[in-house]
């Protein structure tokens, strides 16, 4: 069954500046009605998988935001979309450890758009690969009330290191302490997410209590809720999509 076409989603632009006060401008796809969820697209893109996923979230009585932040639509490119992101230098900074990129600040001006405009409790974000990361960042911003980092990637080629700064983990610990826990995922056996990633969340977050509750999925994949994600009910990745939602259903009431 083909996903619901992009073209069915309600287009806008959105604007907002950088901590450098740089101005950011990108497309941003709405559908669905009910509890506010920001679907951070990865590398791959915007592609059939990503919109099955965002697909499930709305038959689920979720309003997806899907921002268009690098890439072609509706389908996937993941070295074309890797060329481009090298090029969106002022937006992305792909290898760079304890600072977050500044598509960060247009993310959390998103999200209190996206808020004030549903007049909602607070949003939840869904953040994978190269975005994954920047959900952990956002779930210290107010707007903010969930968060999930499914297969948190960057610092590309830093696997030890976080991809934000100190300031901004003690920031994400206290806001932790005060909302809920926040979800990451990854499989056993990926390269981009290693254990050693995983172990360096659970360093920054995770000493004195669980702020970040981790899952890792037997075998070997990437995409847990995308490329990789099998919806037969009992299947690890169905599971943790299911985990997600009761989530959010319950953290955005």
């Amino acid at each position: 069954m083909a996903a619901t076409p992009i073209d069915n989603y309600e287009k806008s632009e959105f604007t907002a500046a950088t901590r450098e006060g740089h101005s950011i401008c990108h497309d941003v796809y709405q559908r669905g009605s009910g509890k506010q969820v920001v679907l951070l697209q990865e590398l791959p893109g915007i592609g059939q998988e990503t919109l099955h996923l965002a697909d499930r979230l709305v038959e689920a009585g979720f309003r997806v935001t899907l921002p268009h932040m690098f890439g072609p639509l509706g389908k996937t490119s993941i070295a074309g979309n890797l060329a481009r992101v090298f090029c969106l230098r002022r937006e992305f900074h792909v290898f760079q450890a304890n600072r977050s990129s500044p598509i960060v600040d247009w993310l959390k001006a998103l999200c209190s758009d996206v808020k004030a405009r549903a007049a909602a409790n607070g949003v939840g974000v869904i953040g994978m690969c190269l975005t994954g990361n920047f959900a952990i960042t956002l779930m210290a911003d107010d707007n903010v009330l969930a968060a999930v980092a499914s297969q948190p990637a960057m610092p590309f080629g830093q696997s030890s290191a976080i991809h934000m700064s100190e300031d901004e983990a003690e920031a994400v610990r206290i806001a932790i302490d005060n909302k809920a826990p926040m979800k990451a995922y990854r499989f056993e056996s990926d390269p981009m997410c290693s254990a050693v990633k995983f172990n360096a969340i659970a360093s920054a977050f995770n000493t004195e209590k669980e702020r970040v509750e981790m899952t890792v999925i037997s075998g070997k994949g990437h995409s847990v809720l995308t490329l990789d994600f099998v919806d037969e009910v009992g299947h690890p990745t169905h599971q943790a999509l299911e985990e997600i939602m009761a989530y959010f259903g319950q953290q955005l009431s």
